[in-house]
């Protein structure tokens, strides 16, 4: 019985650890490469500051949107750091300094060459 016991446990763990395995999403490092005011039409977006943000991820550089939390600017200031992100098919996830994911969404992106990287 005992030994019964001990093989479910080992065979229990061995599915854990693939699982978990297999839903770890796909988190990268991703470089701030510039940060600019987004250009709006609408009176709504106006009132809210929202930021075109380019980042680079591999060889390939997103240009995400970018709006801030309660006005602050914070954003104007990150051309250059890396931060930790998930990409996805239409959005970009990262979490900020208190731990929250936050999802941005892709207005473009366009694949860079890796030439004279050794």
């Amino acid at each position: 019985m005992l030994r019964k016991l001990a093989v479910i446990c080992i065979c229990l763990s061995s599915v854990f650890a693939f699982s978990q395995s297999a839903m770890k999403s796909k988190y990268r490092i991703a470089t701030v490469l510039a940060v600019s005011p987004h250009d709006s039409t609408t009176a709504a977006d106006l009132s809210t500051p929202s930021y075109d943000v380019s980042v680079k991820v591999g060889n390939t550089v997103y240009v995400v949107l970018y709006t801030p939390p309660l006005g602050m600017q914070n954003a104007k200031y990150a051309a250059g750091a890396e931060v930790v992100v998930v990409v996805g098919e239409k959005t970009i996830t990262y979490n900020d300094i208190s731990g929250n994911s936050i999802e941005v969404p892709i207005l473009r992106r366009k694949t860079v060459s890796v030439a004279g990287i050794r």
